[in-house]
């Protein structure tokens, strides 16, 4: 398939962590255009957004927040959308060609689906897109003939990794964790963790939600089974190894014993760029080098699934498939919320994720509106038996 260079950019979720670094890069490359933007709420740096790169349109999700953004920038020519409605315009606009996916969540399924009908590529940063509706998501990308570049630093490393192989010969793809700011701890270490103590990476720098995913390893079942989806391989095929320095984003095992690797300092940019200019590499402007004679050591070790069983209910979801990937997931979302608002405990978090996949019954094959029933379903569920 021949991709060209493309110039017009959206972004879903232009003022989270991946949206404000795409804008980095892009504030650096003269051959791109921003022509929509959307987000949640936060209209300040939203405003800033629309005044630097002046995108013909943008949504916020919040109806009231739109509102009062369209009176702050009425000086400008720019149209002011909301709601879901308006993420699907932002996402199907005609000047677009790359549609770059980074609200958290399953509310950015919708305007995925509806911008792949429109012959958009998508630049994939949203994980429960493929999680909870792979199944919809990639015989339609075929169908319509467009490309799916994936953005996590891990799916761009097995992509990368895969460049002029031969899928057949794949023997497992190896997903590197960094074992998050909890690495070597138990459970019994893990009693009386606030977000403040979780929020604290060693690596990376993102948005509050992934890095507590990552402190729990959800994050990590997430990405096994958007790998399962996106390079079309069976999840039992599919390994994860903690590598602390996070210098090797994850590596491809072929049936000759070959492994290929990617490196790259832990930088978010670097898989932003290269899914916006596949199949091109240009020098990351402010990117760091990896030197790696300053690495003293690569390292590597199992996961502790005692510890960080999420990870394992995250390989449990994704082999049985159906609706449990997406409880899977929305019971993590609600959990993940309430221990940032301070209303459970930090090890509820993968306890609520395993009491919700046990109370379903699993349907197969669902179409979206099922999904997204599901999603209520689980939060009703827990709403339920978490009185707060």
């Amino acid at each position: 398939m021949i991709i060209m260079n493309r110039k017009n950019i959206a972004i879903l979720g232009s003022t989270g962590s991946i949206g404000t670094q795409t804008l980095e890069i892009i504030r650096n490359k003269k051959q791109f255009k921003i022509t929509a933007l959307a987000a949640g709420k936060n209209i300040e740096l939203l405003e800033s957004q629309i005044r630097e790169f002046n995108p013909d349109l943008v949504c916020v999700y919040n109806e009231d927040k739109a509102i009062e953004l369209k009176y702050r920038v009425k000086d400008l020519d720019v149209k002011v959308l909301s709601g879901m409605d308006g993420l699907i315009e932002v996402a199907i606009y005609q000047k677009t060609d790359i549609l770059l996916t980074a609200m958290v969540g399953m509310i950015g399924i919708r305007p995925t689906i509806e911008a792949i009908k429109a012959g958009k590529d998508i630049a994939l940063a949203n994980k429960e897109t493929l999680v909870t509706a792979g199944h919809i998501i990639m015989p339609l990308i075929k169908e319509m003939n467009v490309n799916i570049l994936p953005v996590d630093s891990e799916h761009s490393a097995i992509f990368q990794s895969l460049n002029g192989e031969d899928s057949k010969t794949i023997k497992k793809i190896i997903l590197t964790a960094s074992g998050g700011p909890f690495h070597g701890k138990k459970l019994s270490d893990l009693k009386n963790i606030k977000p403040k103590d979780a929020l604290k990476h060693p690596n990376w720098e993102m948005g509050q939600k992934i890095t507590i995913d990552s402190s729990t390893m959800v994050n990590k079942g997430l990405e096994v089974m958007e790998a399962k989806w996106l390079f079309d391989i069976d999840i039992d095929k599919i390994d994860v190894i903690i590598h602390p320095q996070s210098i090797i984003h994850s590596m491809v095992e072929y049936n000759d014993g070959s492994v290929i690797a990617q490196l790259g300092v832990p930088d978010m940019k670097l898989p932003i760029q290269y899914a916006l200019l596949y199949p091109m590499r240009e020098e990351l402007v402010e990117g760091e080098s990896l030197e790696l004679t300053k690495i003293k050591d690569l390292t590597f070790e199992e996961p502790d699934y005692d510890t960080f069983y999420g990870l394992g209910l995250g390989y449990e979801a994704g082999r049985l498939g159906g609706t449990m990937p997406t409880v899977y997931n929305a019971a993590n979302e609600w959990a993940v919320a309430k221990f940032l608002e301070g209303k459970i405990d930090y090890l509820m978090i993968t306890q609520l994720i395993k009491e919700s996949m046990k109370e379903h019954r699993i349907i197969d094959n669902p179409s979206l509106n099922t999904i997204l029933n599901t999603e209520k379903e689980t939060y009703d569920f827990l709403n339920n038996i978490i009185k707060i």
